[in-house]
């Protein structure tokens, strides 16, 4: 069944796409980049463009190079690391008990009690 909308399928100032009313496209250039995973990936640029070195694999998403024999290294991935394991980079366990130690003296003193 036909529904009486003439505009179906059309977008706000679409117009024809026969008539070139925004004028000629700028002229472009399709630069081919591959993944360590050997996937493809080719956007296009403006000839006029600096061509980028890396480009965003669109498949996995790690980094594409020009050089299909050489495609860059994935990046290191560090594993996630807590506070404490930032803190222990930093203070030894002597350091750790002692600032423990005193802390809890503070504490101590603040409310009232007898130290231990």
């Amino acid at each position: 069944m036909v529904s009486g909308n003439a505009i179906r399928g059309t977008r706000v100032g679409g117009g024809s796409p026969s008539v070139p009313e925004r004028g000629e496209p700028a002229p472009r250039q399709f630069v081919d980049y591959w993944c360590v995973n050997g996937h493809q990936t080719r956007p296009s640029f403006s000839v006029r463009a600096q061509i980028p070195e890396t480009w965003e694999c669109r498949r996995c998403g790690l980094p594409a190079g020009t050089d299909r024999d050489a495609p860059p290294e994935p990046p290191v991935q560090r594993p996630y690391k807590t506070h404490v394991a930032y803190v222990m980079e930093r203070r030894s366990a002597e350091e750790g008990e002692q600032l423990l130690a005193e802390a809890l003296a503070a504490l101590r003193a603040r409310r009232g009690e007898a130290p231990s």
